[in-house]
């Protein structure tokens, strides 16, 4: 195995240039004045004592807070079932059901997200087909409607296969002991399922919670430049403003708050009451 050990040293090379140093950078930037000349360097707090101070920039985390936990928890209430529903049936339809849920992911993001830009205008796909019934037209575009939709329809997939990976690793003997010991479906469901399955849940809840509260482009485009996350401040800094500094803490607060979410959700996952080794 030895041999094989020298491997190992291109991926650490390109850990180190691509992900160690930026995060470097951006932490250097946090913590120090504008400006790109090292010299100049100056250490100071002000960058984030500017963004938690500031009224406007805590309205957009909390917005994003918001936006991101209703993503989640829309896509649990939608995911689970989907998910539940392929893990119950023949193994030959729930393949042909993954491959359909995971296909427009194979279609780049920002694509699929403009492609729902022209379903919800005003004369779009959506109220065209509504107006055939005599509804509408409805205002759906740059909305807070048109931004959870783009997130939940970008972000689904990866809570329906997180949660179809644990109900499909079940051990199915679980379900028939419980019906021998006289559970009816809805113990068997919320006694055994359930609590076996959460460790996909909360893989999945990661998944889309993570993306969706940094996400900049799709509140960028079907919230028409008007509906402001913490994604479009950070990039607006970086490519507009061209303050770094400011970017970088706003970045480095996400990555915090990120961690402890992570965490959280790690916490909650080995906790033997929560995924029902207590029970």
């Amino acid at each position: 195995m030895r041999q094989f050990r020298n491997l190992i040293y291109p991926y650490v090379g390109w850990l180190a240039v691509m992900v160690v140093v930026p995060m470097l950078m951006i932490l250097l930037y946090a913590f120090t004045t504008a400006g790109n000349d090292v010299t100049t360097f100056r250490f100071t707090l002000d960058n984030f004592v500017r963004f938690l101070t500031d009224v406007v920039f805590l309205d957009v985390l909390k917005r994003s807070l918001l936006i991101a936990v209703a993503t989640t928890i829309i896509c649990v209430l939608l995911g689970y079932p989907i998910a539940y529903a392929i893990a119950k049936g023949p193994e030959k339809s729930g393949f042909f059901w993954i491959m359909l849920i995971t296909l427009p992911t194979w279609i780049n993001m920002l694509v699929r997200t403009y492609a729902w830009v022209g379903i919800l205008q005003d004369d779009g796909l959506l109220n065209s087909f509504l107006g055939l019934f005599g509804i509408g037209p409805f205002h759906m575009i740059h909305t807070t409607f048109a931004v959870v939709l783009g997130m939940v329809y970008n972000f689904i997939p990866f809570m329906i296969l997180q949660i179809h990976s644990s109900l499909a690793k079940m051990d199915k003997s679980l379900l028939e002991a419980a019906n021998d010991l006289g559970a009816n479906p809805v113990q068997c469901f919320t006694k055994v399922t359930l609590p076996l399955s959460l460790p996909g849940v909360l893989s999945g809840i990661t998944l889309v919670f993570l993306p969706a509260v940094s996400s900049f482009f799709i509140p960028k485009l079907l919230g028409g430049g008007q509906y402001v996350l913490v994604g479009n401040v950070i990039e607006t800094q970086f490519l507009t403003s061209g303050d770094w500094n400011f970017g970088s803490a706003i970045s480095l607060i996400m990555a915090v708050i990120i961690m402890l979410s992570m965490w959280l959700t790690r916490k909650v996952d080995t906790d033997p009451a929560a995924n029902g080794k207590g029970a």
